[in-house]
């Protein structure tokens, strides 16, 4: 991936975490943070991904990088933490897995007698990829918090 593309996916992917930020109510000085976060976080995980990393695995350390930053940035401003690592994950969201499980699900309702096993499978891996990287979002936001205790509250 070209460093241009790269800086592209980032920039997106902010502007992606800054209209979640909006929706979710954060405070307008706050919307450069959810901005970095997003755009690093995810310039990440395509960058992991251009180098052969599993996406579950370039998702793990891309939301880990928002987790890293978003601690940063609430302890510097002090703000609550999931200002930032919230709208910065939400840019990685499984969507299309998680779409391809529904209409996969619909579909078997449909499907012919000997079609049926086949597309509930499709489905079904469709499903565990959806909860894979839903995981590994959780997991990556959560190991700066688990690892890097604070001795006091951020707020």
């Amino acid at each position: 991936m070209a460093v241009w593309a790269l800086v592209q996916d980032g920039f997106w992917a902010g502007v992606a975490a800054v209209g979640f930020a909006m929706l979710f109510s954060v405070p307008r000085r706050d919307l450069p943070g959810a901005f970095l976060t997003g755009a690093v976080g995810h310039s990440a995980r395509a960058l992991l991904l251009q180098w052969g990393v599993s996406l579950e695995g370039a998702t793990l350390v891309g939301a880990a990088v928002v987790g890293v930053l978003g601690n940063v940035l609430a302890q510097r401003l002090h703000k609550p933490t999931f200002v930032f690592t919230v709208p910065g994950v939400i840019p990685m969201v499984p969507g299309v897995f998680a779409f391809q499980t529904m209409m996969g699900i619909l579909r078997v309702t449909t499907a012919a007698a000997g079609e049926g096993s086949g597309v509930l499978v499709d489905a079904g891996i469709n499903a565990i990829h959806t909860a894979l990287l839903l995981g590994a979002l959780a997991l990556g936001i959560s190991i700066p918090r688990l690892l890097f205790r604070h001795p006091r509250p951020v707020v």
